[in-house]
């Protein structure tokens, strides 16, 4: 598990130096996202992917593990709308949005370990494109309880999908990063940005 946990903290540090660049960048401009974009957003960087892993060629130069990013990040951006709820403008500094993006990427990690404790690690020995299908799925859970005004009579709420999609979307990070399936594209991007 410490192995585990060290692999989770380099790609969660990857993903918040790339939420804080692009803070700086944009400010809190995601503050006048309604959820339901931010799931939107998320459905396009997991479709994305999932084209990518059909089709084998992107004609886009944004790699797939720039695009998991992004859902972690999207994924931490829409916990904190549904706290907060959206707004009409940029309403919180830089420092305010990276220290709800720690709070809700802790509370996110927290539920990852548990699981994994119960799991065993069993994310390990699935291939990328499950987590990529995971997400998806997860994304169209959400689109339905979002449809249905956030009620839900057995299932997790919006925030656990959210959750969930975060920690699918890090372990295709970590065996990205760590693993055999590390590419040229993924070097580039960490020189960019890390």
């Amino acid at each position: 598990m410490n192995v585990t946990k060290k692999q989770f903290d380099e790609v969660i540090s990857i993903c918040r130096n790339v939420f804080h660049e692009k803070l700086k960048d944009y400010g809190s401009s995601w503050r006048i996202l309604r959820p339901e974009s931010v799931t939107d957003q998320i459905y396009i960087k997991a479709n994305r992917i999932r084209s990518f892993e059909i089709k084998k060629e992107s004609k886009i130069n944004e790699s797939v593990f720039s695009e998991f990013i992004a859902i972690v990040n999207y994924g931490i951006i829409g916990l904190i709308q549904l706290e907060l709820g959206f707004a009409e403008a940029i309403n919180i500094s830089i420092d305010d949005a990276l220290q709800l993006y720690d709070k809700h990427m802790n509370v996110s990690k927290e539920l990852m370990y548990k699981k994994n404790h119960d799991y065993d690690e069993a994310w390990r020995s699935m291939r990328i494109s499950s987590y990529t299908d995971l997400i998806l799925m997860k994304i169209y859970r959400t689109k339905e309880i979002e449809s249905n005004e956030g009620k839900t009579l057995v299932s997790e709420g919006v925030d656990a999908n959210y959750q969930d999609m975060i920690n699918y979307a890090l372990f295709g990070l970590i065996k990205l990063h760590f693993g055999e399936q590390r590419n040229e594209s993924e070097k580039q991007f960490l020189e960019l940005y890390y």
